[in-house]
């Protein structure tokens, strides 16, 4: 495939690495914002972005006006989420955003999902989330401890929300730290006076978010319409039967 870097920090030059080890070719690089660069559609067959919050709807939405499909891990911008869910139908391309790449992580998803069916009715517990990333990151919380807290809420109808740093009735509590050197690192903690269940992930280097995001790429490759991780995942262990 011919493919599309918009971002080229840490991950997108991990992405680049990653990508052309797969069989791949990088035919643009943008570092940040696409609106300097001239974007010819019938040489790019998907765009990926790992950008910057303030670049990333422009980045995406240019892309589907020109049918390029595109996988975006960029947070911090989703009040347009849903906007550019539209923009891409009405132009018939493909979308496939996730909040984290990460095989590993996705399956954490399930298990994440799973305690907190396991842990309906358990009121002397409570819940917290802890995420630990390096200090370039520019959003808090991460869209990973987002995504976790999201999916607590839906199975936990009595929770209203999340808040960052801060512990409050009816929400669950979302603890951001930034420190150096740390990929990514997210806790789920059920706390009671007697005893605490935890589930941890932590990221030992960006090589697995930069695999997830190629072999999303890859998942989207001639397709239309919007996707996520799970349809990525499905079809992996499709592969694999």
């Amino acid at each position: 495939m011919n493919i599309a870097l918009l971002g080229y920090g840490k991950m997108g030059k991990t992405i680049e690495e990653i990508a052309i080890n797969r069989g791949h070719e990088i035919v643009l690089k943008v570092e940040q914002d696409i609106s300097n660069y001239k974007v010819e559609e019938n040489k790019i067959d998907v765009a990926i972005d790992f950008s910057i919050p303030g670049a990333a709807f422009n980045n995406i939405t240019t892309c589907f006006r020109k049918s390029i499909p595109v996988v975006c891990g960029t947070t911090g911008w989703l009040d347009h989420l849903d906007e550019a869910k539209e923009i891409c139908l009405k132009n018939d391309s493909a979308f496939l955003y996730a909040s984290n790449f990460s095989v590993g992580v996705n399956i954490f998803f399930e298990l994440n999902k799973k305690l907190a069916s396991m842990m309906q009715g358990m009121e002397d517990y409570s819940v917290n989330i802890e995420e630990i990333h390096h200090t370039q990151k520019l959003d808090a919380p991460s869209g990973t401890a987002i995504t976790l807290a999201n999916q607590i809420k839906e199975i936990g109808t009595h929770f209203k929300g999340w808040k960052l740093d801060k512990k409050e009735d009816h929400f669950i509590p979302i603890f951001a730290k930034r420190e150096e050197n740390v990929p990514g690192t997210h806790t789920v903690s059920y706390v009671s006076e007697i005893d605490s269940i935890e589930i941890k992930h932590t990221a030992n280097s960006r090589l697995g978010f930069a695999l997830g995001a190629v072999l999303a790429a890859e998942f989207l490759h001639n397709k239309k319409g919007i996707f996520s991780m799970k349809d990525v995942l499905s079809g992996l262990l499709q592969d694999n039967v």
